[in-house]
């Protein structure tokens, strides 16, 4: 129990930090993914070879390289200024929006396809049908699996510690640097404070599951 009392500070510190980190790059993999998906179902050929390519690089690259390519890539290319932070934020957002599109295009693909006609025989654009016709259908059927995207966001920000940002992974590594404390309780502490954030994302997603349920 010392290594939590004698460490809140840190620990508090390196907690909010990974749901910073977690937030952040969640809303971000969600406005890409959102919109690489609208572009995979795209009628225009350049978008939707834009989305194929985004979503086969990103999800056949492991996130430690992605790491690397933004941390050393960006700079490389002059745009150097980035806090670490943001960096990870960019490299979680960016890997974790490709499966979030996947998932969308899978209930975009549940919606029937005479919606979509029906809506254009009125009159109605691409952009109109897939905003105000099939992304609310489609997301009902998609809120579990990008919940679960998600909770694996969280998990993976841990790789974040390696590049010099301050979460819980980091408090981890600190701690084993530091003699007098058993390694098995600060993996217990750390393993409880990613379980209290996965368990709230889990949540979280159960209740909009059940808001947005369709009564049948």
């Amino acid at each position: 129990m010392n290594v939590l009392s004698d460490n809140f500070a840190m620990f508090r510190e390196g907690f909010i930090g990974t749901v910073e980190l977690t937030v952040l790059s969640a809303l971000l993999a969600l406005v890409l993914g959102t919109l690489v998906a609208a572009f995979r179902v795209s009628p225009v050929p350049a978008l939707r070879v834009f989305g194929t390519t985004w979503v086969t690089l990103l999800r056949n690259t492991p996130l430690v390289l992605l790491f690397l390519a933004v941390t050393l890539g960006l700079p490389a290319l002059g745009l150097k200024g980035w806090d670490s932070f943001w960096l990870a934020v960019l490299a979680l957002g960016c890997y974790t929006s490709a499966f979030i599109c996947e998932a969308l295009r899978s209930g975009i693909n549940t919606v029937p396809v005479g919606q979509a006609e029906a809506a254009r025989s009125i009159g109605m654009t691409f952009g109109q049908t897939l905003v105000q016709i099939v992304l609310p259908q489609a997301a009902r059927t998609s809120i579990p699996p990008i919940g679960s995207l998600l909770i694996a966001l969280a998990k993976n920000t841990a790789i974040a510690s390696g590049f010099n940002v301050t979460e819980l992974g980091s408090v981890q590594k600190t701690l084993n640097a530091a003699s007098g404390y058993n390694i098995y309780m600060i993996f217990l502490w750390i393993a409880i404070c990613y379980i209290i954030i996965t368990f709230t994302i889990s949540g979280l997603f159960r209740l909009l599951e059940n808001r947005l349920a369709v009564a049948r």
